[in-house]
């Protein structure tokens, strides 16, 4: 992949002073279209705030679940239920609340990129005429005026599944995720048998 460079804006002390004038709100920005920073910070609060409310409310509930099921058993406690558990809980109350919350993200990344000098690959299938048969690549070309502006925009030139764009991703960063954490349980219950046998 090739980084596309403007020479208008090639130092770091142009992007520095550009992301200052967007967080103080002060300048002329190099484009109309950008939201000052002040406009995206109800909806990073929001995101956060239910990102949390619901990671968390589903890692308790996993975790009292997990607390119930095992007073009930008689087997003698294994350290290795002592810590996996809380990590298996962790991991689905983050799943829960990514994918429970991909629209606001979405939309919240669409905001945040508008008025930038951004382009992506059009993953769609689109493939450039003349040149070969190499992905187009587009500009992002927005001009939502708000949160709201934005989702109801997604809704009805995209329909419901322009909400879910690069969910694909998503589902790929977690079943790593989970095939991690089940071979880190596999290597460590191995390991626990062994110094037990020695």
């Amino acid at each position: 992949s090739e980084i596309v460079r403007d020479e208008s804006s090639s130092g770091l002390l142009d992007c520095l002073r550009e992301g200052l004038a967007r967080l103080l709100g002060v300048g002329a920005p190099h484009s109309h279209r950008l939201l000052p920073l002040s406009r995206l910070l109800f909806p990073a609060a929001l995101h956060a705030v239910l990102r949390y409310t619901i990671s968390t409310s589903i890692q308790r509930a996993m975790m009292w679940l997990h607390q119930r099921t095992k007073s009930q058993q008689l087997d003698p406690p294994d350290p290795l239920d002592a810590y996996f558990p809380e990590l298996a809980a962790g991991w689905a109350g983050s799943l829960v609340a990514d994918v429970v919350l991909f629209p606001l993200e979405t939309a919240l990344h669409r905001l945040s990129l508008q008025g930038t000098r951004t382009i992506i690959d059009a993953t769609d299938g689109i493939l450039a005429t003349g040149g070969g048969n190499s992905p187009m690549v587009l500009p992002v070309n927005t001009q939502y005026d708000g949160l709201s502006d934005c989702l109801s925009a997604i809704r009805r030139k995209e329909g419901g599944a322009g909400f879910y764009r690069g969910f694909g991703a998503l589902v790929m960063q977690y079943a790593l995720h989970g095939v991690l954490l089940a071979a880190a349980r596999s290597l460590l219950r191995v390991l626990l048998v062994e110094a037990k046998a020695g």
